[in-house]
């Protein structure tokens, strides 16, 4: 009988779930992805710049007298229009490029690409509406859980990198006036190639829809042993995960630090406090088993990569960790803070002030408009040297 119940408590969940008024295609889950709605589903990619209905994969192959028409004439040269044409862009070094611009009101769904180069002097913005500051801006392997600038594959709900570098985001991006994606190569030596697809729907935004934020920081070395994550956020908003790429300078335990949201006023002391660092990424022990670091994906956390050092020039040992609240958002309605201790285990059995090499990309929704984000990092600040 209690096993029926709970069936039954289940049963009658769901129906309320997706009986919910106002469907419109934005909030689409397992529950409710058989109910139709009229919004209408759109895509950018090179071969279709604008995401326009009926104008995808129109791009000529070049001939002599046009050999810029397309990226892919040389290779498309027998087949012609309607064939792989333009599957890819090309970014010279210091150029910046508009992948996509979007009228509202819609929802960014899924975004794929594929770059090439050093994923850290590839910076990824994003602008919701009329702003003119960006609401996301990371580079391109932070945002997708590859600090570090080495291929791992990372399976979650929002953030998926699978074979042989291929990044995917499907944290839900809604936006009411328009959407701009652009692309940075600060690199100063070479030009890099981009694949991409942006997939969105043009539908209703509901007034209470908050925008997507993403902001990187990097403290190399950590001086003070208390990294800050994100800080000066202002105005009522959800706190929905981070991606840490974290180089350890010291032997032994790295991870005894302590997760800090300081929300809604808070000064000296937080609201919450996390007891460890691979207890707020959902790991226990060190994340150790039979003496060694044991990487683990989940849909909500994981400890995604352990670079060790090669014995020869690569000598610092790096982690990348991703923490999502998804099923459990930390909302605030007027400030929000986040820290986490930079603390070690020392062998005689005491904590450890370390000064590690710390970056993150902080991931939240807010009501707009937001408090301008620090000064992006240089590219010799931003070097996995």
């Amino acid at each position: 009988m209690k096993k029926i119940g709970f069936f039954m408590m289940v049963l009658m969940i769901s129906v309320a779930a997706v009986a919910q008024p106002g469907f419109n295609g934005l909030d689409v889950n397992m529950g409710n992805l058989y109910r139709l709605s009229n919004a209408k589903t759109r895509s950018i990619s090179p071969e279709n710049f604008t995401g326009e209905k009926g104008k995808a994969g129109m791009a000529i192959p070049s001939d002599k007298a046009a050999p810029n028409t397309a990226n892919a004439s040389n290779a498309a040269r027998d087949l012609g229009q309607s064939w792989k044409v333009n599957p890819f862009i090309r970014i010279k070094s210091g150029e910046n490029i508009t992948i996509a611009e979007i009228e509202g009101p819609g929802s960014i769904q899924h975004i794929w690409m594929t770059p090439t180069g050093n994923w850290r002097f590839t910076i990824m913005r994003i602008y919701w509406d009329d702003e003119s500051e960006p609401s996301v801006e990371c580079p391109v392997g932070d945002f997708f859980g590859m600090g570090w600038g080495e291929y791992a594959p990372l399976t979650s709900l929002p953030i998926c990198v699978n074979p042989g570098s291929a990044f995917n985001s499907y944290w839900q991006m809604p936006f009411r006036k328009k959407c701009k994606i652009t692309m940075e190569n600060i690199n100063d030596k070479d030009a890099m190639t981009l694949y991409y697809q942006v997939d969105y729907t043009l539908t209703d935004v509901p007034s209470d829809a908050g925008y997507f934020h993403a902001q990187y920081r990097r403290s190399n070395p950590n001086a003070t042993s208390d990294y800050t994550i994100i800080d000066n956020v202002k105005g009522k908003g959800q706190y929905v995960g981070v991606y840490l790429a974290w180089g350890v300078r010291n032997n032994g335990w790295w991870g005894e630090g302590e997760i800090k949201f300081f929300m809604d006023g808070d000064t000296k002391f937080p609201t919450i406090c996390g007891t460890g660092t691979e207890d707020y990424f959902c790991g226990s022990y060190n994340f150790d088993r039979g003496g060694q670091y044991k990487e683990f994906c989940t849909p909500y956390s994981g400890l995604v990569q352990v670079i060790k050092g090669d014995g020869s020039y690569k000598t610092q040992q790096r982690f990348g960790l991703y923490r999502w609240h998804i099923a459990d958002p930390i909302r605030f309605e007027k400030d929000l803070k986040v820290t986490i201790q930079d603390l070690g285990w020392h062998k005689d059995g005491r904590y450890l002030a370390q000064q590690s090499d710390i970056a993150s990309v902080c991931y939240w929704y807010q009501a707009d408009p937001h408090n301008k984000f620090p000064k992006f990092p240089t590219w010799q600040q931003l070097e996995n040297n």
